[in-house]
């Protein structure tokens, strides 16, 4: 069932709707498939646009009227035998026209653009129509002034509204698309989180996630060294636990090491050990993580951020299998599997003299890189999920469940602080819900409760100045770059979306140089 309240708060609705009003002086107003009216137009403060409209719903039967009205379009667009509909008022001579919104071929209510006389009704015609109203139950001089104002329509500004009414009807029928199917995503979330979608600690099931465990599944026996490259917060340490874990080394230890969190003579100290005396406060020896990772794995996260004097010393180990404790004379010989990790661009970095192109290639064996979460949107509801089992069963509370609002809230954020970001949010939103079962969207944070808000419109620029034909143009350019992104580059499905061919598309993208190449950012 279309919620029609949601529908009116769209920004696209409320940008036609003042186009057409202060370019045509005419109303646009939408229906559900019984004939009700959603917009604010039946409400007693309504600030009309059009004042022929205006006369009409403070008159004594205005209301019945347009209820006629229709009642007598719903009806015939029911049919599904038109796509749009001129119709005749209960005016003699007052036009409207109205699209039909429907949803999986259903037909589910209209968008209606009213009122107007065609370019081609004469004074007669006008007079009779004043006659009309007055005999309607209008003032003579309300009669009048309404007769003036109301819009003489051109066939070429009947081809814009057409064009507009349509676009509206299609950008509702979109929205809803889209909610229904976010409804049956929030409704499937239970059956969706299972092994099929996690490997070891990983959750997904998109694409790129699959893909990544089936490149796990290939390595699982293998001894080489790992490079995994990610942003910030996209799980790479549960990536190189589960290397570690599903190896043959998995009954021996795992240690990690983040190497941006000590300068380079700590470092040495902690990866290498020292002996005692060998400098200021080591009153004893120590062991690095190398002795105590033996036989098994080490995770050396952000080796992008060591110096090039420390990339000698790994890039030994890796070579010799030995290494060199701090303050030490003689080598210690060592058997440890290296999983590394970096968020930055070792490529650029070797270019510019700031990472050894030698142990690059030592440790990029093979190499996993991990999608941002924006770039795996699917796996968002099973994240979710997954986060809100754990943080209910450590914290001991029943188990929850997100309310529609407060999923698509979630849904709707680009998450830039990715995986990390979004388990913290779930944490909290655990914690903020206290004893209440289901999670509401007032305990999101600020910055996800107002994104929508905050957020450019797809359609915000588009200029209600100049002709109707540059404004037209603008919103088709901003449809087509916004819907490619929301494709992802990919014109088959967007031309469905668009209910164009593929080649007018690609003609179109041509046209105004929104190809991937150029315009991806």
């Amino acid at each position: 069932m279309i919620n029609w309240q949601d529908l009116g708060k769209l920004h696209v609705v409320s940008k036609l709707e003042g186009i057409l009003g202060k370019w045509f002086g005419v109303e646009m107003f939408y229906t559900d498939a019984h004939g009700k009216v959603w917009s604010d137009h039946t409400n007693k403060d309504y600030a009309f646009k059009s004042h022929f409209m205006k006369v009409q719903m403070q008159s004594a039967y205005g209301h019945d009227f347009l209820t006629e009205d229709i009642e007598k379009v719903v009806d015939q667009l029911a049919q599904g035998k038109d796509d749009v509909v001129v119709y005749q008022s209960y005016f003699k001579n007052v036009k409207g026209v109205a699209f039909p919104v429907k949803f999986e071929g259903e037909f589910a209510g209209a968008v209606f653009v009213y009122p107007f006389v065609m370019d081609t009704t004469t004074s007669a015609e006008m007079d009779e129509l004043k006659k009309h109203m007055i005999e309607c139950g209008t003032t003579p001089e309300d009669a009048a002034v309404a007769c003036e104002k109301v819009k003489k329509m051109w066939p070429r500004e009947m081809e814009y509204v057409r064009e507009l009414g349509g676009l509206l009807a299609e950008e509702m029928m979109s929205f809803h698309e889209e909610i229904s199917k976010r409804e049956n995503q929030i409704h499937e979330l239970s059956s969706q989180v299972g092994e099929k979608y996690r490997y070891h600690s990983m959750v997904g099931k998109s694409k790129k996630m699959q893909a990544i465990y089936a490149l796990l599944e290939k390595i699982s026996n293998s001894e080489s060294s790992v490079m995994i490259q990610g942003e910030n917060g996209t799980g790479k340490e549960l990536v190189a636990k589960a290397i570690h874990f599903y190896s043959p080394r998995k009954d021996k230890m795992f240690l990690a090491v983040n190497c941006s969190a000590f300068n380079d003579n700590l470092l040495d100290s902690e990866l290498f050990g020292h002996v005692k005396g060998s400098f200021t406060g080591a009153v004893k020896d120590k062991k690095g993580l190398f002795e105590t990772a033996n036989g098994g794995t080490l995770f050396l996260d952000e080796i992008g951020d060591t110096s090039l004097s420390m990339q000698v010393k790994l890039l030994r180990v890796l070579q010799e299998g030995t290494y060199l404790p701090v303050g030490a004379t003689t080598p210690k010989k060592v058997d440890v599997r290296i999983v590394a990790a970096t968020n930055k661009n070792l490529k650029e970095m070797m270019a510019k003299g700031e990472f050894r192109e030698d142990l690059y290639y030592r440790i990029n064996v093979i190499n996993i890189g991990l999608p941002a979460l924006r770039e795996r949107h699917e796996d968002i509801p099973l994240l979710m999920e997954y986060f809100l089992k754990k943080r209910c069963d450590e914290s001991g509370k029943a188990m929850k469940t997100y309310s529609k609002k407060c999923m698509e809230k979630m849904l709707d954020y680009p998450w830039p602080g990715n995986v990390r970001e979004l388990e913290n949010e779930v944490e909290r939103l655990v914690v903020l819900s206290a004893d209440e079962k289901t999670i509401g969207p007032e305990n999101l944070s600020p910055r996800i409760l107002d994104w929508g808000a905050s957020a450019e419109p797809a359609f915000k620029g588009v200029n209600t100045e100049g002709t109707l034909k540059d404004a037209l143009e603008q919103l088709e350019i901003m449809m087509i770059r916004e819907g490619l992104k929301r494709c992802n580059f990919n014109k088959s499905k967007l031309a469905k979306e668009l209910d164009i061919s593929r080649a007018s598309l690609i003609m179109k993208v041509e046209k105004y140089g929104l190809d991937k190449r150029t315009k991806a950012a």
